[in-house]
C-alpha cells in the first residue's frame, strides 16, 4: 500500500469512528435529555376494566400521587371489554412516547395464554413495574359439610363431581386459579361460571355454590361476618384482615403459590429513560401513606419492581396458564 492509499484508508477509518462516536454521544444525549425533560404534558393511563375494580382503584390512587410527583396530570381512562383485551389493544397501538400507560392485572397473562388470536401481540406491551400484589383466598359456603381444606379435597377426591366451584367466568383468572389447584391435587369439581367474581361470592355465601377462589378484597368482609368459610390463603403468612384463615401451606398444600398482581405497563419501545423514571416514581408513590392506606384496606400489599422482574413474572404466568388451559381443556368462544 503506497502512502497516498494508506492516508486515504486511515482517513476513511477515522471518519467512520468519529461518525459512530458522534451517533453514540448523540443517542446518549437524547436519552439523558428525554429523562430530564419528561413529562412535558399530561399522561394517559388506560385501565382495561370498568370503574370500580381494584385495578381501577390502584390506577387512580397511584395516578394521584404521580400527578403530584411529576408535575403533570395523570388522566385515567377506563376502556373495559373482551376480558381486558380492548383497553390493552389501545395501549399496544399507542405511540411509545412515554405519554400512554396501562394499569392491568393477572388478566394480561391469562388473555395471552387463553386466546389463540388477540388484536395485539403481548410483546407489543412492555412491563414497567408492579404496583401491588395480594393473596388468593379459597372459601366455602357456611354449610359445607367439610370444615377444612384438607377435608374438602379428600371429599372431592372420593366423590368426583359432587362438589362445584364458582368463578368470574369461563377462562377468568379465578377459573384458572381453581383449575390449577384441583390439578395439583387430582380433584374434580363442577365449574359454575358467573359474570364476575362478586356474583360468584354472593352465591357461595347463599349456599348455592360450594367453593370459590377470589382476592382478599372480594372475600374478607364475608369471612369476617361468617358468611363464608375461609379455607386457605396464599402467601407466606396469614393475611392481617383474615387472621383465622390458614395459609395453603398450613392447610397442608404448600405447593400452591397463586397471587393476584397489579402493575403498570407501556407500549413496547417506550424510551428506556422514561421507563426508568416511571419505575422510580412508582416506588415513591406506593410508599406514600395514602397509597399504603388504600391498598392495605383492600387487602393488597403495595410493591414496586424493576421492569426485568415484572417481565419475568408475566412470562412465567403466561406459560403456567397455557399449561393449565391445555390440561383442563378450557376453551372460550
Amino acid at each position: 500500500m503506497n502512502n497516498k492509499n494508506a492516508f486515504t484508508f486511515s482517513f476513511k477509518t477515522y471518519a467512520r469512528v468519529i461518525g459512530a462516536l458522534s451517533l453514540s454521544l448523540s443517542g446518549a444525549f437524547s436519552a439523558v435529555h428525554a429523562q430530564a425533560t419528561w413529562p412535558t404534558k399530561p399522561i394517559r393511563v388506560v385501565v382495561p376494566f370498568a370503574p370500580g375494580s381494584f385495578t381501577d382503584t390502584a390506577a387512580r390512587t397511584v395516578g394521584a400521587e404521580l400527578t403530584k410527583q411529576l408535575g403533570q396530570t395523570v388522566v385515567v381512562e377506563n376502556k373495559g371489554g373482551a376480558g381486558s383485551t380492548l383497553g390493552t389493544d389501545v395501549v399496544a397501538k399507542s405511540a411509545p412516547d412515554g405519554y400512554t400507560f396501562l394499569v392491568t392485572d393477572n388478566s394480561f397473562a391469562v388473555s395471552a395464554a387463553l386466546y389463540a388470536k388477540l388484536p395485539y401481540q403481548p410483546k407489543e406491551i412492555a412491563q414497567v413495574s408492579l404496583l401491588a400484589e395480594g393473596p388468593a383466598v379459597l372459601v366455602g359456603r357456611p354449610t359445607l359439610p367439610t370444615k377444612t381444606l384438607k377435608e374438602t379435597i379428600a371429599f372431592a377426591q372420593a366423590n368426583p363431581g359432587k362438589l362445584n366451584f364458582g368463578s368470574g367466568g369461563q377462562g377468568s383468572s379465578a377459573h384458572l386459579a381453581m383449575e390449577a389447584f384441583l390439578m395439583q391435587n387430582n380433584a374434580q369439581l363442577v365449574h359454575i361460571p358467573f359474570k364476575g367474581i362478586a356474583a360468584a361470592m354472593v352465591d357461595v355465601a347463599a349456599g348455592r355454590v360450594d367453593i370459590a377462589i377470589g382476592s382478599a378484597g372480594s372475600t374478607s368482609a364475608y369471612i369476617k361476618d361468617n358468611r363464608l368459610l375461609g379455607l386457605a390463603v396464599s402467601g407466606d403468612k396469614r393475611h392481617p384482615n383474615m387472621p383465622n384463615v390458614p395459609t395453603f401451606a398450613e392447610a397442608g398444600f404448600p405447593g400452591y403459590k397463586m397471587m393476584y398482581w397489579f402493575g403498570m405497563m407501556a407500549p413496547a419501545g417506550t424510551p428506556a429513560p422514561v421507563m426508568a423514571r416511571m419505575q422510580k416514581e412508582i416506588a415513591i408513590a406506593v410508599a406514600s401513606p395514602k397509597v399504603q392506606s388504600v391498598f392495605n384496606s383492600a387487602g393488597v400489599m403495595p410493591v414496586s419492581t424493576t421492569s426485568a422482574v415484572f417481565t419475568e413474572l408475566v412470562q412465567s404466568e403466561i406459560q403456567l396458564w397455557k399449561d393449565v388451559i391445555v390440561r383442563a381443556k378450557i376453551t372460550v368462544e
